[in-house]
């Protein structure tokens, strides 16, 4: 809230902090007895009364904390924490931080730009939903107007840093990069230990009478037992066969099915290699070891590089985007998922026929040849469409038939009354006067008609974090003026060039009918100009 040369931001709902705080006081006075006479840590009690008090002090933190700003800077802190302090003269700018739950929802919080370059984004306000965005939008209203009077902003845009923008950081994808990379070199390193286990299984044979103990590991052993007991697992826990005397090993872990089909007393053959149970054989039913070959180690590896092109995508084109302002929108990286996955198409089960190195005949080698540059071919055109397109001037696209109605996916982002309730999802002209309508045609149903002669046009530009996720990230935005209101047109480049065009043309048949004069220093809403 505001108070005067102040803006003061305290958490929303503090009683039941101060409730778990008090609880967490019970639990640390309860630690601290139950330690001086047990005299040991060791204790359930302790143990409890220890987590109560740092839940308690977690709380108490969060019901304590206070954002303060006047006219010296940006306070931060709470009892538990020192105050942070940042003056008006090293802050650059304000803006907003979205950060995003697990299941969808947002978290929109004040970052801090100093003049260093860092960013630091302040504990409150916070706004967890739409009922308490209005809130959040005032206070920092309020913020950024001290900011005006005791500091130097940097600029008057309030930049957004929201999902896909470049200023967001790439620490998750690189880190995930690495880690799927680190698990695709672990497994290859298993490929030929696997191929060589599987081959070593399948040509090993029974143990001839007499031989050493020391070499019967690399041959098969055949020994009787009796089932003591079964325990079918539950979730992913492993069923297990017990024997009796636990001769000759006490247990095995099997299959469901398997500890199903065996019953106590159950006489069996065990089949020993390596000195572990690779078979067991009974009278209904036989269970096997599974060796897994080479092959699906190989795709795994495989499928975990592939997997790693994903996140190094992302980084990609935080690095193609790197002199971008922070809160414009990025290309989207799904062209190089095509790419991943064509590239898979071919390479799995090259690495599943072939998971120790192609052969010399010409099959294999042709293969991947062709997978190679099918992969290259797949890659230009992602290349080509994830490129940082800036609005450029555009000659006046073709009109079509004269008389019959063009429609065109656009949207205006603020509610009007030629838009109420963001309604909008086409742009309608050509056979009668520009309206925005909810459907893609045909026909003019519910259309509300666009008063062109009170709109005038600034610029276009890219996507920015501030202009919503519903907007296709492939988008321009054209920036107008509606009577002194600001509103903002986005569609596809090709389209928002036909409908500045047609919005221009309207404009100028509205004039010639009733002729008036323009506001002084303004463009027509065809002749918007672009940012590079």
């Amino acid at each position: 809230m505001s108070a005067g040369e102040e803006v003061i931001c305290r958490s929303g709902r503090t009683r039941p902090l101060w409730v778990v705080v008090r609880a967490g006081a019970a639990g640390a006075v309860l630690a601290v007895g139950r330690l001086v006479y047990s005299g040991t840590f060791a204790d359930w009690w302790v143990a409890g009364g220890l987590l109560a008090a740092l839940v308690g002090a977690g709380a108490l933190h969060a019901a304590t904390l206070e954002v303060r700003a006047d006219a010296y800077g940006v306070h931060s802190g709470s009892r538990l924490r020192r105050r942070r302090s940042v003056p008006w003269h090293d802050v650059a700018d304000l803006g907003v931080h979205i950060q995003y739950g697990r299941h969808g929802e947002q978290y929109v919080r004040v970052g801090v730009l100093t003049r260093d370059g860092r960013t630091r984004r302040l504990p409150l306000p916070l706004s967890v939903s739409a009922k308490d965005r209005p809130d959040f939008d005032a206070t920092l209203d309020a913020l950024r107007a001290l900011h005006r009077r005791y500091g130097e902003p940097e600029s008057d845009h309030l930049v957004v840093l929201a999902k896909h923008t470049a200023g967001r950081g790439v620490a998750v994808p690189v880190v995930l990069c690495v880690l799927l990379l680190a698990g695709a070199g672990l497994a290859a390193w298993f490929v030929p230990v696997t191929g060589a286990t599987k081959e070593a299984w399948t040509s090993a044979v029974p143990c001839a009478a007499g031989t050493p103990p020391d070499e019967r590991r690399a041959c098969l052993t055949t020994v009787d037992a009796v089932v003591a007991r079964t325990e079918v697992s539950r979730g992913k826990q492993a069923a297990r066969l017990y024997f009796a005397d636990g001769r000759p090993v006490d247990r095995v872990a099997v299959t469901r099915q398997a500890a199903r089909a065996f019953r106590a007393g159950d006489r069996v053959e065990l089949t020993l290699w390596r000195d572990r149970v690779r078979v067991v054989a009974g009278q209904h039913y036989v269970w096997r070891e599974y060796f897994s070959g080479a092959g699906p180690v190989a795709v795994l590896a495989a499928g975990l590089a592939l997997a790693a092109g994903w996140p190094g995508a992302r980084v990609l084109m935080h690095r193609r985007g790197r002199r971008l302002p922070d809160d414009e929108v990025l290309p989207s990286v799904l062209p190089f998922l095509g790419v991943l996955v064509g590239t898979a198409l071919w390479l799995l089960p090259l690495c599943y026929l072939h998971p120790l190195g192609l052969p010399a005949s010409a099959g294999p080698l042709a293969w991947a040849a062709a997978g190679t540059l099918g992969t290259a071919g797949l890659l230009v055109p992602a290349w080509r469409a994830t490129r940082i397109r800036t609005p450029r001037p555009a000659a006046a696209p073709d009109r079509g038939t004269a008389g019959e109605d063009v429609f065109v996916a656009a949207r205006f982002l603020e509610s009007t009354d030629y838009n109420p309730h963001h309604f909008g999802t086409h742009v309608v002209f050509g056979g009668g006067p520009p309206a925005v309508v909810p459907h893609s045609g045909p026909g003019r149903f519910a259309a509300r008609e666009i008063p062109v002669r009170r709109l005038t046009a600034g610029r276009v530009r890219r996507l920015r974090g501030g202009d919503g996720e519903a907007v296709p990230r492939g988008w321009h935005v054209a920036e107008l003026d509606d009577a002194g209101e600001p509103v903002r047109l986005a569609a596809a480049p090709a389209d928002l060039s036909r409908v500045l065009h047609a919005l221009d043309a309207a404009r100028a048949s509205a004039q010639t009918a009733s002729p008036q004069t323009a506001p002084t220093g303004t463009a027509p809403a065809g002749t918007a100009s672009t940012e590079t």
